[in-house]
């Protein structure tokens, strides 16, 4: 039993709000801020209680808060780029980041203009745009959408009990 599972948190609409630890989905129940949806992983026993493990909760009040937007980070376009080089195609370990317009030419970190690359293909482009280092992107870059799916799809891989709750927005 590890107290490192996480729990889905739903709003009290059941749209998913975020992910957070087993001690604080106990905490949010045992302070009757939220309720259990479901179950599955049985109990936690304590000198005086059994606390059920809760895999989902829900708010028991209703949350506002603005949609969410993926961040721009370096995990985030390893995974747009499913860990592939965009210049040569290949799976490595290997990945850089790579603005495909320099940003010494003026080009900015956003998500239009950033690419995963094997470190062989960014030294071979060095600072220059991908025409005049006769290269190709193999796909070209986008701001991946800020849906339910796409923001907890790596956690429905582990949880797959999550899933009518997440695709069902």
């Amino acid at each position: 039993m590890s107290m490192l599972e996480d729990v889905l948190v739903l709003n009290a609409n059941f749209e998913p709000l975020n992910i957070c630890g087993m001690h604080r989905a106990i905490g949010m129940l045992v302070c009757n801020k939220a309720s259990m949806v479901l179950n599955g992983r049985g109990v936690i026993k304590t000198a005086k209680n059994a606390y059920p493990r809760p895999s989902v909760i829900r708010l028991n009040y209703m949350i506002k808060r603005p949609r969410p937007q993926v961040k721009l980070t370096r995990r985030e376009v390893f995974r747009r780029d499913n860990y592939t080089c965009q210049y040569c195609g290949r799976r490595t370990s290997d990945l850089t980041i790579d603005h495909v317009i320099p940003r010494r030419l003026g080009g900015q970190h956003e998500w239009n203009n950033v690419v995963t690359a094997c470190s062989y293909c960014n030294h071979k482009k060095g600072g220059r745009i991908p025409q005049e280092a006769n290269m190709t992107l193999k796909h070209q870059p986008y701001e991946p959408p800020a849906s339910l799916q796409y923001i907890f799809a790596h956690h429905l891989n582990q949880y797959d009990e999550w899933e009518p709750f997440v695709n069902g927005w």
